[in-house]
């Protein structure tokens, strides 16, 4: 199989986590939806990464689709867990970090409009977002060693990789010494080969 994105996507991010942590084999593609001569939208109507491309060439994409689809795909590391409220928790957890993730997307890409072009209402609201999700998450975490449940699963992978896409573009906004829990979680999900793996590039 086949997975098209970008190293820099933090939704791809979590579909590279989720391959690595069921350790299925696939070949990554590297295609840029914003790029004029992208070929996204050929294998995703929406125009977004990532998509996953099965062996027989159905596609498959949101990264919440895909995670689902990998988690029943091999039985290694089940990431979401087949009880209804467990499943439920770990899917709301998902959720706010995709939409916290959501918000962050959209203050960058106000940021690379023109200054004369910007709206300063709209990113305020974003950032809202933000900061309401990350002491949401805080909150919900507490001194649990995960954030849903006693083992490592889809909500640490949804979390980790909206915590290090805030750390990638938004490098001052102070999460970690205002919830210092969350980084703690962070620290430790950067150990795993997973997310060592795909931390993204700089730029």
């Amino acid at each position: 199989m086949k997975l098209i994105g970008t190293p820099t996507s933090p939704y791809t991010r979590k579909a590279r986590v989720v391959l690595a942590e069921k350790r299925i084999d696939y070949e990554f593609v590297l295609d840029a939806p914003f790029e004029p001569d992208t070929s996204v939208p050929a294998y995703n109507p929406l125009g977004k990464v990532p998509v996953l491309v099965l062996d027989d060439d159905t596609t498959i994409f949101d990264s919440r689709v895909i995670a689902e689809y990998l988690d029943n795909a091999s039985p290694v590391t089940r990431l979401v867990p087949e009880d209804t409220r467990q499943r439920i928790q770990v899917r709301r957890w998902e959720a706010l970090a995709d939409g916290c993730t959501d918000a962050v997307v959209a203050i960058v890409l106000e940021k690379r409009r023109p200054a004369e072009y910007q709206y300063a209402d709209w990113s305020a609201r974003q950032q809202a977002k933000v900061d309401r999700a990350l002491q949401a998450m805080s909150e919900d975490l507490g001194h649990r060693n995960w954030c849903c449940g006693d083992f490592f699963n889809l909500s640490d992978v949804a979390v980790g990789c909206c915590l290090g896409f805030i750390d990638l573009r938004l490098p001052d906004s102070g999460w970690r010494k205002a919830y210092p829990n969350l980084a703690k979680l962070a620290d430790k999900l950067a150990q795993r080969a997973s997310f060592r793996d795909t931390v993204p590039p700089v730029g």
